[in-house]
């Protein structure tokens, strides 16, 4: 993996470089996705990322792989059972970075679901993993209630527990990255994107690496630089009008004290649902969904996000220490429209050049746990416009390298 410092000055007169099959733009979740998946699929691929690997909300996520629970009410049956499978893949090509973790469920007098219906949902959830042992949930018995970290009990109906897992997101980003470079693939970071307009058959790409100018040759680009989508696609002369999105920001706090036993899936007081997590020997709390505008750069968590996410934790933890030790916000990209957020499909969508053999995809949305399924999807978008090749790896069994 190639590895670039910035510097001043920029050369104008940089020579054309051997094409690259699969210019990738942006280094979250999604880019180093595409890039894993080029390379195994025997193709030359390069990644361009302005600032680190996973900087943006790929470092700053609820750290879950999972199925997607509260997507039943929305009716994503899709959704979720994509996400379960590929949950699936990841705990056995990653075993040190995402793992199984209990999950609690807890039902008060005021809960808006009852639960007869977190039953129901719990046992479509199983259905869709393939009714495996991973999928396996039950009702946690009165006596054991006094265990579950200080969770409150006034009020408290039934508390359910299933299994998802936990991850370190941006450890998975690097790892995904790390593996595309031992498969062959390039990467310029820190580097950035200047233009592209189309050439031949491809896209001539002008890039900023080392303080020089690069200009090279691209029979297909992706852009899946999250928040910075638009301004990348207006970057790309004769691209196709941008989709209808709002940038949507979830915060997360990290408080002084761990919840020992597991993940708490917690009702907030507006109904969303909050994640309370154990995290690094601390607690983690998350997420909120506030509406964005202004400069992905400046996103922060708000005064009220993080009052809003204190006060779910102690709702549920009175006796939890409050001390908080960091809060951060990161954005998602989500179709525009008139109803919260909450609901809103969580669906990845593409955006071609061209509704055939398409020579540039904009990947718009996406979660973590399906990187690997969507970029799975963008090489088979690409497939007509890339030239014939060997393939290297199945990335579904291919284990992810460890941190050296």
């Amino acid at each position: 993996m190639s590895e670039t410092a910035p510097g001043s000055g920029t050369s104008v007169d940089a020579p054309i470089d051997v094409p690259v099959d699969v210019l990738v733009i942006g280094g979250g979740i999604h880019g180093a996705g595409v890039l894993q998946a080029a390379a195994a699929a025997g193709h030359s691929a390069l990644l361009v990322e302005e600032r680190a690997i996973a900087f943006g909300t790929s470092s700053r996520s609820s750290k879950l792989i999972h199925g997607g629970l509260r997507y039943l009410e929305t009716l994503q049956f899709g959704l979720v059972r994509e996400s379960l499978a590929e949950r699936s893949i990841l705990l056995r090509i990653a075993p040190h970075l995402v793992r199984l973790v209990p999950f609690f469920l807890p039902i008060y007098r005021g809960t808006t679901r009852r639960p007869w219906e977190i039953r129901a949902g719990l046992s479509l959830y199983a259905l869709l993993g393939g009714l495996s042992s991973d999928a396996r949930f039950a009702r946690v018995p009165r006596a054991q209630w006094t265990d579950l970290d200080g969770l409150a009990t006034e009020g408290l109906e039934a508390v359910f527990r299933y299994h998802d897992a936990q991850t370190d997101d941006a450890a998975l980003a690097r790892a995904v990255v790390r593996s595309a470079a031992e498969l062959g693939a390039n990467v310029v970071c820190p580097g950035r994107f200047v233009e592209a307009a189309r050439a031949g058959e491809g896209y001539e790409v002008r890039l900023e690496e080392g303080g020089r100018e690069r200009v090279l040759h691209a029979r297909t680009l992706v852009n899946a630089s999250g928040p910075w989508i638009d301004e990348v696609q207006r970057r790309i002369a004769g691209s196709p009008a941008p989709l209808a999105i709002e940038l949507v920001q979830g915060a997360h706090v990290e408080l002084e004290g761990e919840l020992r036993r597991g993940v708490y899936y917690a009702e907030a007081p507006d109904r969303r649902a909050v994640f309370l997590m154990p995290w690094k020997g601390h607690t983690l709390v998350g997420t909120t969904e506030t509406p964005f505008a202004g400069d992905p750069d400046d996103v922060r968590a708000t005064p009220e996000e993080i009052e809003y996410l204190e006060n779910t934790l102690r709702r549920y933890f009175p006796r939890h220490s409050a001390r908080r030790l960091d809060a951060w916000a990161g954005l998602r990209v989500l179709p525009r429209g008139s109803g919260r957020a909450f609901d809103r499909p969580r669906d990845v969508t593409f955006l071609c050049d061209r509704p055939r053999a398409p020579r540039l995809v904009a990947i718009y949305g996406g979660k973590l746990t399906g990187y690997r399924a969507t970029a799975a999807k963008v090489l088979g978008l690409l497939r007509a416009s890339l030239p014939p090749a060997r393939r290297e790896a199945d990335t579904a069994t291919l284990p992810l390298p460890q941190e050296s």
